[in-house]
């Protein structure tokens, strides 16, 4: 071995044992750990990983029960970062502490882990989690308590979309859902892809099913919803005023299927959101309604330059939300394409790539597949909003 690679496997191995010592967890004595010194080093020694590998993309992660990975991924999603401050500029300030290990049986133990950060001799807590440890051989797999929070819960399987409830469900608005998502699906052309809702009250709900006793972001905040994709299997939790599936967003359907065939992030956000603007209208409006704001607020100065915009983000308001003028454009533009070259001409400008400054691929695109340029583009806007 040459003297770089000494050097770079020694930078290596010193910045792993810094890494762990920051990740390790700290144990109070009043703690009732196993009797057994062994399981207790194999445990400890797991979970110390764990905490360090949490920060791998999800499906990299060796450490996560395999039959549990998708609800697992909620839980890991939530606990990324969670060491850092932005306000005191430090990455490893909340350290993470075992705060109740309780053995369930001889292969499963249900965890308490505390992330807490001292600033001027005063403790802040940052987070609380719980975890299942699973034991196999001399190791520790881990997952989240979901799955033994929800298994008495009902469900109501519709085609390729599960739902699970505690009470009752609206029939009514799962067919409604379940024929806008055929709708979606067949221009997206989604095969064999399944979708697990679990519908809450609220994000208190939706949080202790996860697995997150508490977390400062979310401190006073009432509604979210989560979601997690491993695969095929997508899953949804509704902490939003959802326990029966009373109502869904068509605008958000549009993404969540999106996301079971391309990652939204590789997609061009403003024709993925035109998309959604176009197929689900959005905060509950449809697009007519949308479209009549836009034109009121936005399109009524025919001084504006569409190409700027593009560049510089402009809003406009309903009921109260703001709305991306660049994605009102377009919609109007998959409007345009959807109906001379067929979806495949949209999912040509979708992929584009993300969003970048100039626009360049996403002119190229546009002109190959509608004629309108990056000269021409300001004129063109105004005529289809005119004829809208």
């Amino acid at each position: 071995m040459n003297l770089k690679s000494i050097l770079t496997l020694a930078i290596a191995i010193a910045s792993f044992s810094a890494l762990a010592q920051t990740h390790n967890i700290k144990i109070n004595g009043n703690i009732r750990m196993p009797k057994d010194t062994l399981v207790v080093t194999q445990l400890v020694a797991s979970l110390n990983q764990f905490l360090i590998v949490k920060e791998q993309p999800n499906d990299q992660n060796k450490l996560i029960l395999h039959s549990e990975n998708v609800v697992t991924y909620l839980l890991l999603d939530e606990m990324k970062g969670i060491e850092k401050s932005k306000e005191l500029k430090d990455d490893f300030f909340y350290k993470p502490y075992l705060t109740n290990c309780v053995i369930l049986n001889d292969d499963e133990y249900y965890l308490q882990i505390s992330y807490i950060g001292i600033n001027n001799e005063i403790p802040i807590l940052r987070a609380s989690f719980e975890i299942i440890a699973h034991k196999r051989d001399d190791t520790f797999l881990f997952s989240s308590p979901f799955l033994k929070n929800t298994k008495d819960w009902k469900v109501e399987t519709i085609q390729n979309t599960t739902f699970h409830y505690q009470t009752t469900i609206n029939k009514s608005k799962i067919k409604e859902y379940i024929k806008l998502t055929s709708f979606f699906d067949k221009k997206l052309r989604i095969e064999n892809k399944t979708t697990s809702f679990y519908c809450c009250e609220n994000i208190i709900a939706l949080q202790k099913l996860i697995g997150v006793q508490y977390k400062l972001d979310y401190n006073g905040r009432a509604e979210s919803i989560w979601s997690a994709t491993d695969k095929d299997n997508k899953i949804i939790v509704l902490g939003n005023d959802n326990a029966i599936f009373s109502h869904f967003d068509p605008h958000d359907l549009w993404h969540d299927r999106l996301s079971l065939v391309v990652s939204r992030n590789e997609v061009n956000k403003p024709v993925d959101e035109g998309c959604a603007y176009i197929y689900g209208g959005s905060w509950g409006l449809s697009w007519q309604e949308i479209f009549k704001a836009f034109k009121e607020q936005v399109a009524n100065n025919r001084k504006t330059n569409w190409k700027a915009v593009k560049e510089t983000r402009l809003n406009f308001k309903t009921n109260g939300f703001n709305n991306s003028t660049d994605y009102i454009v377009n919609a109007l533009l998959v409007k345009k394409i959807e109906k001379e070259k067929g979806f495949e001409g949209v999912w040509e400008l979708l992929n584009v790539g993300p969003f970048e400054a100039g626009n360049e691929k996403y002119y190229a695109t546009l002109e190959r597949l509608t004629g309108i340029t990056k000269q021409n583009y300001n004129e063109k806007i105004w005529e289809l909003i005119d004829n809208e």
